[in-house]
């Protein structure tokens, strides 16, 4: 797709020769985050060098990062609403920092609660400790729900890894052999293997903050569960009279030892074999080419974590005695009983690190899906000359292609039965699409040769059109011309137009809908956002509207919704059937200049316009929010793709792919380069060359709509910086290399609408990284080695992103050649 992103063209080996060994090992300066990769190619001519063939292995792997791991996600930092802002006039921000956040409800040991509601005073003011005793819990310095500054609570640092670990391995062979002197016999050969690792993929959880409909409510228990001993019991009953005369206590706990392991594992399988036939002929004394291939991709994968079996957990933490003393699961302690499980074994939810090995494998299941997509596609090509101009001859190029797509879904056996959350359960879904393109371009020399004008060496036309019949998405005309103006020798202009377009793929369409607890990303009606958006009164109405109808929600002015925080709502992920082709417009102009007086100078000015609508973009239930509130009227459609409990919290929300509207891009990229011998200013002394370069974007606009009349610009935010920048120094001389690269980021706001009123940081400061690399050659041998933000610079306060999480890096490798 040209719609968005730029095109890159590779250029491959043909008729590699040799073996070449790479070999290179890097880590950080805090002695993690290891970063390993392996290379080898061999490649032999044969037949008097009419055949070649190659083949390339690569191997890479780095390890996972937690948010301990960095200075700057160890801080734990979040915002809540702040009680001293007095107005939205007061220079005071609605909001304010605070650190080592942690959620006061619930943590490994299990919170006790007396009422089954995330209200402090319904704390009972104890915790299990891992003996199965009780101890008095700190909440910390509570901000409301679900967060404190401090205390005992879970840690907001164990929700989400802060890297995933990577493996991944690609064996790639390509050959060809000489048919004939006219035509060509080649193949290529592909499998990869890429395998990701979050450490932090999965959780379980019954906390006071989860939807009971989820079936990972908090859990209920009484004097008679048989974990509890007689003196916790005491205890218990002394702080609760009630709990003594059989009455229930609440137990809001985030479990640590439940789950075999919280890793989540993707694992994705690719293969692709292609043979082609290609060549050229004479006709009409003009020469052609021509190809034809065909090929066949696979990409099969598997997705998999732990869940709990709902069903089972609730049998196995009902633990009574039966007649011998033993403890045992409830639905086992009558004989009689005809819902007996004789797999079941009991779990003891008090303290951390009490579950069972038994209970572990009884109460928890693998979940995910595997997936297996197949691509089919023929190709073929015809080109050369059309006739001569007087600048010289005009060419052509006409191809057809046949694309067949299809793709199936399966959840694994625990999804498709719905045995985890609210038992929901994953329906396998499958589907395939064809298309059938053809295309045409054409180049016309206007000047050039002997034709030339003052101020015109040669100016060039380019076009091309492409039909595309989508057996899903429909039929699309796509277009695109060009014109290139060399003023005279040095100065080049160039500028084209084009339409382009992208269509949904299968996943998007077709990924099967499956539910679970997730977090719902931040809420707009929350006190500290209702001033936010892009149009602030439009969402400070509608949320006013809304508290309005649903008194118990409490007041607008400190709500904060706790399911944006924790995984405490319903999340259905799937595919959307209704998806339309995404469409943009492009413009792009510019100009390089190289000039004859200046040798080794080059500069690069080029200007892109981007008009794009029916984006496919991944909606969130955020993105669904904001765009039910940040609209008036507010769209029906939009805003029944979440629902809120009695209390406020997102209850029920959706994830899928979108037609988000419109994007409007405007920018620039800038490139300068100079290469000389430094040499020449000291008596032409060896001083060997110096390639100086620095490369510049410049967002100018981005402005983006849901609905089409929500504008909201970004550039000039953290998310979009308005400029970015890399100077790069590489000095030679002889067999050593020498390297300095500088990356710029610009100072940025933190949000599109950040002020000092809704943002305690709402001016995000410039970052600066700066790296070094050397490399020497000695033979058919090269040592090169390198350190990546020399200055260990943090990104800037307190984003995550606005610079290098990962700080200083060290890595050194090794080249060999045959």
């Amino acid at each position: 797709s040209d719609a968005i992103a730029g095109v890159i063209n590779y250029v491959l080996k043909t008729n590699f020769e040799g073996v070449e060994l790479d070999a290179q090992t890097g880590i950080s300066s805090r002695s993690d985050y290891p970063v390993h990769a392996l290379r080898g190619t061999f490649g032999k001519n044969f037949m008097d060098d009419r055949g070649n063939v190659a083949l390339n292995l690569e191997w890479s792997q780095n390890d996972s990062l937690l948010d301990y791991d960095r200075p700057r996600s160890n801080l734990g930092r979040i915002t809540v609403p702040n009680s001293a802002n007095t107005s939205s006039t007061d220079g005071i921000p609605s909001v304010k920092e605070i650190f080592d956040a942690r959620f006061w409800e619930f943590n490994p040991q299990g919170v006790i609660f007396t009422t089954p509601a995330p209200v402090p005073m319904f704390l009972l003011g104890q915790q299990f400790t891992s003996a199965g005793g009780i101890a008095a819990y700190n909440p910390g310095s509570i901000q409301g729900v679900p967060f404190a500054s401090g205390g005992d609570g879970l840690t907001y640092r164990e929700l989400a890894a802060l890297r995933t670990g990577v493996e991944r391995f690609s064996a790639n062979a390509i050959g060809h052999f000489d048919l004939t002197d006219r035509v060509r016999l080649t193949g290529e050969l592909l499998y990869g293997r890429t395998e990701g690792t979050d450490p932090y993929a999965a959780q379980a959880s019954n906390t006071v903050l989860n939807n009971a409909a989820s079936g990972s409510g908090v859990i209920a228990f009484t004097r008679n569960n048989a974990f509890l001993t007689p003196a916790t019991v005491a205890q218990l009953t002394a702080l609760r009279p009630a709990f003594g005369g059989g009455a229930p206590l609440f137990l809001s706990k985030w479990f640590d030892d439940l789950l075999p392991t919280r890793e989540g594992n993707q694992v994705t399988e690719s293969y692709r074999v292609l043979a082609g036939l290609e060549g050229d002929f004479d006709f009409a004394e003009r020469n052609f080419y021509w190809s034809a291939t065909v090929s066949r991709g696979v990409t099969d994968g598997r997705q998999e974590a732990w869940g709990v079996d709902t069903a089972r957990f609730n049998n196995a933490v009902n633990a009574v005695r039966n007649g011998a003393g033993t403890i045992v699961c409830a639905i086992n302690a009558d004989a009689s009983t005809a819902n007996d499980d004789a797999a079941c074994a009991p779990i003891n939810p008090f303290g951390n690190g009490n579950v069972s090995p038994e209970a572990r494998a009884y109460a928890t299941v693998q979940t995910g899906q595997e997936f297996y997509n197949v691509q089919d596609n023929f190709l073929a090509t015809l080109g050369g000359d059309l006739f001569d101009l007087p600048a010289g001859p005009a060419k052509f190029s006409l191809a057809y292609e046949y694309r067949r797509e299809s793709a199936k879904f399966v959840p694994l056996e625990a999804s498709q039965r719905g045995l985890t959350g609210s038992r929901v359960p994953t329906v396998a879904t499958r589907g395939e699409y064809d298309t059938n393109e053809y295309s045409a371009e054409l180049l016309i020399p206007i000047i050039g040769g002997d034709v030339t004008l003052p101020f015109a060496q040669a100016v060039d036309f380019e076009g091309a059109f492409r039909r595309v019949k989508n057996s899903l998405a429909g039929s699309e005309d796509v277009w695109g011309a060009g014109l290139r103006w060399e003023v005279f020798e040095g100065l080049t202009l160039r500028g084209s137009r084009s339409r382009n377009f992208r269509a949904p793929t299968l996943e998007q369409l077709l990924a099967p809908s499956r539910t679970a607890l997730a977090s719902v990303g931040q809420d707009p009606c929350d006190a500290d956002r209702i001033s936010g958006g892009p149009a602030p009164a439009t969402r400070l109405a509608n949320c006013q509207a809304l508290f309005a109808a649903n008194p118990s929600y409490g007041p607008l002015s400190t709500f904060q919704n706790p399911a944006e925080n924790f995984a405490a709502a319903l999340v259905t992920t799937g595919g959307n059937a209704d998806l339309r082709n995404e469409i943009s417009d492009t413009i792009t102009y510019g100009l390089i200049f190289q000039p004859t007086f200046a040798p080794g100078l080059t500069l690069v000015v080029d200007r892109i316009e981007v008009d794009l609508t029916d984006g496919l973009s991944p909606f969130t239930p955020q993105n669904f929010m904001e765009t039910c509130y940040d609209s008036s009227p507010q769209p029906a459609d939009i805003c029944s793709r979440f629902t809120r409990d009695a209390t406020g919290a997102t209850a029920t929300a959706q994830t899928t792919t979108f037609n988000a509207g419109e994007v409007t891009y405007r920018g620039e990229t800038y490139f300068a380069g100079y290469t000389f011998s430094p040499g020449r200013f000291f008596g032409d002394a060896d001083w060997g060359t110096l390639d100086l370069s620095i490369e510049a974007t410049h967002t100018a606009k981005l402005e983006t709509s849901v609905t089409g009349f929500d504008l909201t610009r970004s550039d000039g935010t953290v998310a979009i910086p308005d400029w970015t920048t890399r100077f790069d120094a590489r000095h030679v001389r002889g067999p050593v290399r020498l390297t300095y690269s500088m990356i710029y980021l610009p100072e940025v706001k933190a949000t599109p609408t950040a002020t000092i009123e809704n943002n305690p940081n709402p001016i995000i400061e410039r970052n600066i990284r700066h790296s070094v690399s050397g490399q020497y050659d000695f033979g058919n041998y090269t040592v090169r080695a390198g350190v990546i933000n020399l200055t260990d610079e943090e990104p800037s306060y307190p984003t995550r992103n606005h610079g290098d999480i990962l700080g200083r890096q060290y890595y050194v490798g090794l080249n060999a050649r045959f």
